[in-house]
């Protein structure tokens, strides 16, 4: 099976360039040669992520802030009081009711329908049918339920397998890189935005485009927030479903525990995987005041500071013993009540994923339906590939099958 490691538990993901288990005695904040300040500890990371002397740095904020001041700027690039009350309103499209609700049925019919295509096929690429669930859930609580055909086509065009390059003015492939990127905003407008805009211009509905529209935002700055929440609930939703399923298809004894678990065993158990295997490797925030890091460390104002979530993930200050193994025990001890393990795969402070415990839900919803399909086995292990600029994995060519 291509790609596929042999020891059981131990992380799949391998990243360029990415270093071992940090050592015990490892400092956990240092500054790099190229002046940017590296976080490799727990407590340390949630102080720098959890601070209001902070702002994003990375994912593109450099674009946003050559944007005309009275452009409405995603919620991924705003920080400060405007930032905490955006997140205040929309606080209630991810509470655990409106989870249990509203998109556990969505969940469910979705998955559903992913395993018929399955049974129906014989054999399926895993990665397609994660993502039709991520696309459907997150259309959900978007707003983006009156697409045309091709929603899925138009978001991998969107978010392809590898970078364009880099877009500008200067180059024929910064021309041909900014016209594909220009093309492909604008069908996801046309085909997406603009007719979920449409509808609830005529009637509003308890989505997020109806709160943005009441807000009075433009169809433009529509289109950003949605493009913001595609990336992170659709996405990296989809990988996260594959990497746990890869784990479960390869390790028979981890794979017996999920079977048997009840829904809050599984879920911990499913945490504790992306916690070895986080999407997004790295976060970066830039010091508005001086941060001081466990009265020990001093960042300037004006720094900026990587956080190396897959490390931090490794502290076993924090997350006991073997931290470089999936470990049931510790999911366990998560769901009986324990102090849940202060990992960061979902990122901490006021820019953590709101969506944290909807992509968990889903991803178990699909693999316990997937696991108790008889005769469902893995054919070939998925092909790994990584976006640089965002610091993530991606799966593809994940074969499965049911066999006879």
């Amino acid at each position: 099976m291509r790609g596929n490691r042999a020891v059981a538990g131990a992380r799949k993901i391998s990243r360029p360039g990415a270093r071992a288990e940090p050592a015990a005695d490892a400092c956990p904040v240092g500054r790099g040669p190229d002046g940017v300040w590296r976080v490799t500890g727990v407590q340390e990371a949630r102080a720098v992520l959890r601070s209001h002397d902070t702002v994003q740095a990375g994912l593109g904020v450099e674009t946003t802030e050559k944007l005309p001041s009275f452009y409405r700027r995603p919620v991924l690039y705003r920080d400060g009081p405007e930032h905490r009350e955006d997140r205040r309103q929309t606080a209630r499209f991810f509470t655990p009711r409106r989870v249990g609700e509203h998109y556990r049925p969505v969940m469910e019919r979705v998955a559903e329908a992913q395993l018929t295509r399955l049974r129906t096929a014989g054999e399926a690429d895993l990665t397609h049918l994660a993502f039709r669930l991520a696309i459907a859930v997150a259309a959900e609580v978007i707003g983006l339920t009156d697409s045309r055909p091709g929603i899925q086509r138009r978001l991998e065009a969107f978010f392809p397998d590898r970078p364009f390059g880099r877009a500008g003015f200067t180059s024929a492939e910064g021309l041909r890189t900014l016209a594909r990127q220009n093309r492909n905003w604008l069908r996801i407008y046309a085909g997406d935005v603009r007719p979920a805009v449409r509808a609830r211009r005529h009637r509003r509905r308890d989505d997020l485009i109806s709160h943005l529209l009441d807000e009075g935002c433009s169809a433009g700055e529509i289109l950003g927030e949605c493009i913001t929440f595609a990336a992170a609930g659709m996405v990296t939703t989809r990988e996260f479903v594959s990497v746990a399923a890869w784990h479960l298809f390869t390790d028979a004894d981890l794979l017996a525990v999920y079977r048997a678990a009840e829904e809050p065993e599984r879920l911990a158990l499913l945490r504790e995987i992306l916690r070895l295997e986080p999407v997004i490797a790295t976060l970066r925030r830039r010091a508005t005041a001086d941060l001081e890091l466990g009265g020990a460390v001093r960042i300037p104002a004006g720094a900026v500071v990587q956080i190396d979530i897959e490390a931090a993930n490794l502290d076993a200050r924090a997350v006991g013993p073997d931290p470089e193994r999936v470990r049931p025990a510790r999911a366990g001890q998560v769901a009986r009540g324990a102090d849940a393990p202060p990992v960061l795969s979902f990122g901490d402070g006021p820019h953590r994923c709101p969506g944290a415990d909807i992509a968990v839900l889903e991803t178990d919803v699909f693999l316990r339906r997937l696991f108790a399909e008889p005769g469902v086995r893995m054919r070939t292990a998925p092909r790994v590939s990584f976006q640089p600029a965002l610091g993530s994995y991606e799966l593809r060519e994940f074969h499965v099958e049911i066999a006879d």
